[in-house]
């Protein structure tokens, strides 16, 4: 232990150098040796490195929304290059790049919180075993293991005899109970974040195996924490917790603020931003002008939440604008499917009667005379009893060609033994 602690006193030596730094501060208002000046030193280091790790969680961010897109994409390139494992590698890479997508992202705020997390466990383990370590000299590590967080000592861990408790002036009834309420409230809230992630920053219209697996995750994370929990220090379950609280509220607020394209977090996003114009008559926020904008620059691109929001701007008479803003608008128009115009209205159907006179009227002849009256160049004036020549030949000529197998000219007779 003490090899591995040596090889990692870079990383252990500033995580001590901070939790003393914030001691300093704490201990002036509760005492050197209260459990809570140093329990909120452990808290306020965890809120600092999250508060370093914010542009690789807003990267994480993108980069799992960004895998969510291409996950049709990319079974796609599964089917058909199954047989050849190394071009489908070099489709699967080409189509990161080409996207601008690290499937790595994902996992960048872990990884960088392994480091401290790890170095924090042996400064806990080192104040246990009673050892010095990094920025923590004997009179600190005699104050940190008096230090108690409601009866169990921040370096006490579930699994600890009852003589190692007793050399900590603790008992097993209080370590225990008390490790065990932070391990139960360290993996409820792995599971309550993973599930809003879930439930309602999903994409529902696209349906992949990885929606599949993230839901696995949520349940496989928090049994992992609880297993490994009890094998952990008081002041690493504190670190922990803090660390998945503040998860669950930043991820809250991304959630209400930038929720994922076809989610219900997007729906209700847009809706408050509906009642937000319907009560001020504009848009509020740089936020929610970026929002906007963005919907109208999508065009005919936009989802069926992202369409229902035109719709509800019509409805009161507005129209987005290109900047973000809204607009009042004589002619508001439905939009449906990027700015399609209203509804052509269909004639109404006439009666038959109705369109025999109008097939009759237009079918007169040009020359009529205002009374109704034909002129005498007309072929109606003569008899109707009377018909032309031509016009029986014409009419007889088409009956004999209506018949198939037939020659022009006159016929011969049939033979007898063929009639």
């Amino acid at each position: 232990m003490d090899t591995i602690a040596s090889l990692f006193s870079f990383i252990t030596t500033p995580v001590s150098w901070v939790i003393v730094q914030f001691h300093k501060v704490y201990g002036a208002l509760f005492g050197d040796d209260s459990g809570w000046a140093w329990g909120l030193s452990i808290v306020s280091l965890v809120v600092l490195i999250r508060i370093c790790l914010i542009p690789l969680f807003v990267k994480q961010i993108k980069s799992t929304r960004n895998m969510q897109v291409l996950q049709p994409k990319m079974k796609a390139i599964q089917e058909r290059y199954k047989n050849d494992k190394q071009r489908q590698s070099e489709e699967m890479m080409k189509l990161y790049k080409e996207t601008g997508t690290n499937p790595l992202s994902s996992c960048l705020p872990i990884l960088a919180q392994s480091p401290f997390f790890f170095a924090l466990y042996h400064v806990l383990s080192s104040i246990a075993s009673g050892k010095k370590i990094g920025a923590i000299n004997q009179d600190l590590l005699d104050s940190a293991r008096q230090a108690h967080i409601f009866g169990a000592p921040l370096a006490a861990k579930f699994t600890d005899s009852v003589d190692k408790l007793n050399s900590l002036d603790a008992t097993l009834l209080d370590v225990r109970v008390v490790t065990a309420i932070m391990i139960v409230l360290m993996s409820a809230s792995q599971f309550f974040t993973q599930r809003q992630l879930m439930t309602k920053n999903v994409d529902l219209t696209v349906k992949t195996p990885y929606m599949q697996q993230q839901k696995m995750l949520m349940y496989i994370f928090p049994v992992i924490f609880a297993v490994m929990g009890v094998n952990f220090p008081v002041g690493v379950l504190v670190y922990w917790l803090t660390t998945n609280v503040w998860t669950m509220g930043q991820q809250m607020y991304v959630i209400n603020q930038n929720p994922t394209p076809g989610s219900k977090a997007q729906d209700a996003y847009l809706q408050r931003v509906l009642k937000t114009v319907d009560s001020r008559g504009q848009v509020r926020g740089r936020t929610q002008r970026r929002t906007v904008k963005a919907i109208v620059a999508k065009g005919p691109d936009r989802n069926d939440i992202e369409r229902k929001f035109i719709t509800g701007l019509s409805k009161k008479g507005l129209a987005a604008q290109e900047d973000g803003t809204v607009q009042k608008s004589e002619t508001a128009v439905i939009e449906a499917e990027g700015g399609a115009g209203p509804k052509r209205q269909q004639p109404k159907r006439q009666t038959k009667a109705k369109r025999q006179t109008a097939t009759a009227a237009a079918g007169a002849p040009k020359d009529e005379s205002a009374d109704g009256s034909k002129t005498s160049l007309q072929k109606q004036d003569a008899p109707q009893d009377e018909k032309p020549t031509s016009a029986g030949k014409s009419a007889s000529g088409s009956s004999r060609q209506a018949k198939s197998g037939q020659r022009k000219g006159p016929q011969r007779p049939k033979h007898p033994s063929k009639k």
